[in-house]
């Protein structure tokens, strides 16, 4: 079961199983959006599933490719947002020396 893709019939939602642990009767399972989840088997059994192809376009590759990325654009923000707070107060300490 685990990398096999189900659609939510209800929720009218896709994901795909990553992993199933039997001895805590729990599965972890992957949304298109990339969010994971934990549901437990009884959950499981209650939910209407229909199995399906993965869907076009999928990769696990493009995704890590992508979350890196979004990772290293997080990390500039943070730097040019830091010196914009050096210059601002650089600023206001040449204006009182003014005064």
């Amino acid at each position: 079961m685990p990398g096999q893709w189900y659609e939510n019939l209800e929720e009218e939602e896709s994901f795909r199983v990553l992993s199933v642990d039997e001895d805590s009767e729990l599965l972890e399972i992957e949304y298109l959006d990339g969010d994971i989840e934990e549901i437990d088997l009884e959950t499981w059994h209650e939910m209407d599933l229909e199995r399906i192809q993965e869907p076009e376009g999928w990769s696990e590759s493009d995704d890590e490719d992508t979350e890196e990325e979004e990772d290293d654009w997080d990390e500039e923000e943070e730097e040019d947002e830091d010196d914009w707070d050096e210059d601002e107060e650089d600023e206001g300490d040449e204006e009182r020396d003014e005064y």
